[in-house]
């Protein structure tokens, strides 16, 4: 089932390996059989079948977005090593 309708030099460039010839030629008969296969779910009739992106419904748990006291710059500052001008003073990372 075959499909040598792709070019696996292109396919290995843009996966970004480098192949041996043996390499190549089971890659590019492995991938042709993916295709193959692919070619046969298209054949499936699938009037009515909504689009899904999970095989499960999932719903996102989230809190309610709300404002709520946080604690004053002076506590959030305390334990710092080094503050200036109420902020936090780190090492310097990027040159």
């Amino acid at each position: 089932m075959a499909n040598n309708d792709f070019d696996i030099h292109y396919v290995a460039n843009l996966a970004r390996i480098a192949l041996s010839p043996e390499q190549e030629a089971r890659l590019a008969a492995q991938l042709g059989d993916i295709l193959g296969y692919v070619k046969k779910l298209e054949e499936l009739d699938v009037t009515g079948v909504e689009p899904m992106a999970h095989a499960v419904p999932l719903a996102n748990v989230l809190r309610t977005d709300e404002v709520q006291p946080s604690i004053p710059q002076e506590a959030a500052l305390a334990n710092a090593p080094k503050q200036a001008n109420g902020l936090f003073v780190v090492p310097k990372i990027v040159e």
